[in-house]
């Protein structure tokens, strides 16, 4: 096995998915040593941790509670990218992602930490990354994980059917349903830079992308043929919600969409709205991470 590298407060590494997709990260470790580590999942939008205000600040106040912090680019992350560790590398970003892929991710972030001595393990996820904790647990109902944190989960299937209006929506999930093929889908119908195969991911409404159908139900509006926050209500394990009441991704109405997640999660869940936060906590971030460190330590 050798030595033990020294222990540094912050370090570049890079670790596998099961797949043997190479994703790189950020460990940053306590001056005392520590059997605790959380595990970061950014959102979508050609998100990267190295780009984040977010990555350090949220660090600190992990570290100081004695939990080391792994925030890692998953195989979603940029645009446009060559996810490389397999046999032939192969197109990845967000606009070649399929969301149940982060199981991969995620599984190969345990296995990196638990070589490394980590035991008790958190899973913590904003934006896209709040809905893939949910698709995770749905695919691997026995897991490392002790506790979850969903940061600001989102309703991408709802707000491309606001965007598009209902005829639209119709239309463009049947031509993706058909296609499902690597050619970007053209900026007409979405500013987004996505492939067929993951527009058809994100808008479906029996997909497992339509994790926080808000919409659905704030307005009354029946898209899925299945149980609505199927995934949400079959989580068991201690979960943590948290939004920003300015969320301006939560269609102005924050409130609505927390008071219909209520009625959804499991006994052993709990949210908590953020005052004066964005849908990104942009300048509250040492809040944020005090009130998640404390909550996982509790």
């Amino acid at each position: 096995m050798g030595r033990r590298p020294p222990r540094d407060h912050c370090e570049l590494v890079k670790f596998e998915a099961t797949d043997g997709v190479e994703l790189p990260g950020l460990l940053y470790e306590p001056d005392r040593r520590t059997r605790r580590a959380a595990v970061f999942l950014h959102g979508t939008g050609g998100a990267s941790i190295f780009d984040s205000n977010r990555t350090n600040r949220l660090a600190r106040e992990f570290t100081s509670r004695g939990i080391a912090w792994l925030p890692f680019n998953n195989r979603g992350a940029h645009l446009v990218r060559w996810l490389r560790g397999t046999k032939r590398p192969k197109r990845g970003g967000m606009a070649y992602e399929l969301i149940r892929e982060c199981v991969r991710d995620i599984d190969g972030a345990a296995r990196f930490l638990r070589s490394r001595g980590y035991r008790e393990l958190y899973l913590i996820g904003h934006s896209t990354g709040a809905n893939k904790i949910a698709i995770y647990d749905h695919f691997r109902r026995r897991n490392p994980y002790r506790k979850y944190v969903l940061l600001a989960g989102g309703d991408d299937t709802g707000m491309f059917y606001r965007d598009l209006g209902p005829a639209r929506f119709r239309r463009t999930l049947e031509r993706a349903r058909t296609k499902r093929d690597d050619e970007l889908v053209p900026p007409s119908i979405t500013p987004l830079m996505l492939s067929w195969r993951s527009l058809y991911d994100m808008m479906n409404p029996d997909g497992h992308y339509n994790v926080f159908p808000f919409l659905e139900l704030m307005r009354g509006v029946r898209l899925s043929r299945r149980k609505r926050f199927r995934y949400v209500s079959a989580i068991r394990k201690p979960s943590l919600y948290v939004y920003g009441d300015s969320d301006e991704f939560s269609y102005g109405d924050v409130p609505g969409c927390v008071a219909v997640l209520s009625e959804h999660v499991g006994a052993n869940a709990e949210i908590v709205v953020m005052e004066d936060a964005n849908h990104g906590f942009s300048g509250r971030e040492e809040e944020l991470g005090a009130l998640v460190g404390e909550w996982l330590l509790e």
